[in-house]
């Protein structure tokens, strides 16, 4: 599904990540740590084409990254769900636009403006909907919803797209640790019974270590561990963070 042989990325001339060996395999979870600046936005950005390759072997979906065309980034970004840390939700509209917002692609724009769906549509808004529990929501504004609430919807809205894989940027870092672990759980769920791959940034080291089945360390632009969350020693995660455990 994605597969990186000594590949550097970065932005302009800067390199951020270098020499970087990564297989990723169909229905992984995986969660990407690592200090702030180590590298793990890039990482994931990288993985919708939003970074400069500067060398090596990179390829998402059959796509080879080092030289794709407009078109062919389109159709990748189609097959790709993304949830990030501030929801991009529109506040003033509600839980369904906001969801069905997710399809915009297969819906002409007139239909789109008046809120016109089609049966079809809204029975897969409807469940997507139910798949992250927030059906008795569904006619609310989502500025009337807590933060955990706010992020289910931008999970429904990623789903309902039938993605490959769904990428999470710091996805429960501002959340209160009930609704953090209720989207961690949503996010398993989704992994679990749609078969989805499932990368995200994490903050939070026991999110990790609990949900994630697989754990990738980041430290100053290097992978320093790529393995399960049962194998993440304090010495490792000394490594991973610069830090020492007393």
């Amino acid at each position: 599904m994605i597969k990186m042989k000594k590949v550097t990325l970065g932005y302009k001339k800067e390199k951020i990540l270098k020499d970087i060996n990564l297989h990723i395999k169909d229905g992984e979870f995986i969660g990407i740590i690592g200090p702030s600046g180590a590298g793990k936005s890039t990482l994931l950005m990288s993985l919708v084409g939003g970074i400069k390759v500067f060398e090596g072997k990179f390829n998402i979906l059959n796509y080879e990254m080092t030289n794709i065309k407009k078109k062919e980034l389109i159709k990748l970004r189609e097959q790709i769900g993304f949830v990030f840390q501030g929801y991009n939700l529109v506040d003033r509209l509600s839980v369904l636009d906001n969801v069905i917002s997710g399809m915009l692609k297969d819906i002409p724009m007139p239909r789109a403006v008046i809120k016109y769906y089609k049966d079809k549509e809204l029975r897969k808004a409807q469940e997507v909907i139910e798949v992250v529990d927030i059906s008795k929501h569904v006619k609310k504004r989502c500025d009337e919803l807590s933060g955990g609430q706010r992020q289910r919807v931008a999970l429904a809205r990623a789903l309902i797209s039938d993605p490959k894989i769904i990428l999470a940027d710091e996805p429960v870092s501002a959340l209160d640790v009930k609704s953090a672990k209720k989207v961690m759980n949503t996010l398993k769920k989704v992994n679990k019974s749609f078969g989805v791959t499932v990368l995200m940034n994490l903050h939070h080291l026991e999110y990790a270590k609990d949900y994630c089945d697989r754990i990738i360390g980041v430290n100053n632009g290097n992978i320093v561990f790529d393995g399960k969350s049962s194998e993440l020693s304090d010495e490792i995660i000394e490594t991973i963070y610069n830090t020492t455990f007393k």
